[in-house]
């Protein structure tokens, strides 16, 4: 088993980083596993190094133990160019203009019975999908989903998450209705996440993704992009997500439940493993 943690160096380590690094840790060395740690920079814009430094400080602060080098997306853009131009060359993608407005305003006139929001957020309306665009003139790159589910489907992963237990069927209609047509670059970002995460999790060997329930509907993306690259998929375990008073969830603008903030005032790991129910 080759698990991974995989957080953004954009704020501080909360309850809930901890309870998904130790639960992918702690599964890997009960079996006699590696557990590998991954630097999701790839937007520069928001990552900053202090923040990089304050993850490695409190995962071993937490008793988190990592194998082989830190992987880092900053240091892998070439290669999620070379595998986006694999999917180009193959007609699977379609280079687009549009802006978030444009969107938003293509949104105002929706089909009756079809979902306005996806696991990529809003459902792109397929507006740029016969234009034809150059890279030049486009402001991001997008997986066609209806050829992607001709060339990539039928295609299923396991979950042995507590919620969606069970095996997944990827269905065409499902994938071009409630995903659509999601980005895969954008003119500032080498890949975006969709894209990322599949290379690094196949460039590292990862065979078990343990990750927060709140990325379950992405996987159906990130297993498609795997069947069409011809990788293989690994198992998927989306846990419970560690909720406030009010049962939303935390989020890195929560710095009252940031692990730093718990190790200045006097917890051991031991308490933050008790407090997420590890």
């Amino acid at each position: 088993m080759i698990t991974r943690f995989a957080p953004s160096p954009t704020g501080p380590l909360h309850l809930g980083h901890a309870y998904s690094a130790l639960l992918a840790h702690d599964r890997a060395r009960a079996v006699g596993g590696k557990f590998l740690l991954r630097i999701d920079d790839l937007d520069q814009s928001r990552a900053r190094p202090h923040w990089e430094d304050q993850i490695y400080d409190d995962l071993t602060w937490l008793g988190v133990r990592w194998d082989g080098p830190v992987r880092r997306q900053s240091d892998h853009f070439q290669d999620y160019t070379a595998v986006l131009a694999r999917l180009r060359d193959r007609g699977l993608t379609f280079e687009c203009r549009c802006s978030r407005r444009d969107i938003e305003a293509a949104a105002n006139a929706p089909q009756e019975g079809q979902p306005d929001f996806g696991p990529d957020g809003r459902i792109y309306p397929g507006t740029c999908r016969a234009l034809h665009l150059g890279l030049s003139d486009a402001t991001c790159t997008r997986l066609n989903m209806h050829q992607a589910c001709l060339t990539g489907l039928p295609a299923r992963f396991e979950e042995t998450g507590p919620t969606h237990h069970g095996a997944h069927t990827l269905i065409a209609q499902d994938m071009t209705n409630t995903v659509g047509d999601v980005v895969l670059s954008r003119r500032d970002m080498a890949a975006s996440y969709h894209l990322s995460v599949v290379v690094d999790d196949f460039d590292s060997g990862v065979t078990d993704v343990i990750r927060g329930e709140d990325l379950f509907e992405a996987t159906r993306i990130h297993m498609l992009l795997q069947s069409l690259l011809e990788m293989p998929t690994p198992r998927y375990h989306h846990h419970g997500l560690i909720r406030d008073e009010a049962g939303k969830r935390l989020a890195k603008r929560d710095d009252a439940r940031a692990i730093s903030k718990f190790r200045e005032d006097g917890l051991s790991p031991a308490d933050i493993r008790a407090l997420v129910g590890l």
